[in-house]
């Protein structure tokens, strides 16, 4: 049987998002998703300021590193695999941080409006 290669958004191949630091539910590297994603850790985001700030606020530190979660702590200009949740909340407070469309999961549209994605995408869209 052969495994269905995970898409992003665009409908490609489901790119790396960051290996340094090393992201993704599964810390593969990817914005990879399954059943024990409650959260659904499929949006690849380039960290800002105003991001990392909100998220703070809003009860996620991603800036402190927590070893016990093998987190390293984030800083601007990191990309790392948010909740699609939080994004969304992210871009109706005006703080919706950049993100990169061929390393963000396709599920990320279950929950997120293409066009909110490609209103803030770092690269280039298929459309």
């Amino acid at each position: 049987m052969q495994v269905q290669e995970p898409k992003n958004v665009l409908g490609d191949p489901l790119e790396p998002c960051s290996q340094e630091p090393t992201t993704g539910f599964y810390r593969t590297g990817r914005c990879e998703t399954g059943p024990e994603d409650t959260g659904q850790h499929v949006v690849c985001a380039e960290m800002t300021e105003a991001f990392l700030r909100f998220t703070k606020a809003q009860g996620n530190d991603l800036s402190t590193p927590r070893p016990e979660w093998n987190f390293p702590g984030l800083e601007p200009g990191d990309r790392w695999c948010l909740c699609a949740a939080r994004w969304q909340e992210a871009l109706e407070a005006g703080v919706a941080p950049p993100v990169l469309l061929s390393a963000t999961h396709e599920s990320a549209l279950q929950v997120l409006a293409r066009e909110d994605l490609e209103a803030h995408a770092v690269d280039a869209s298929s459309s």
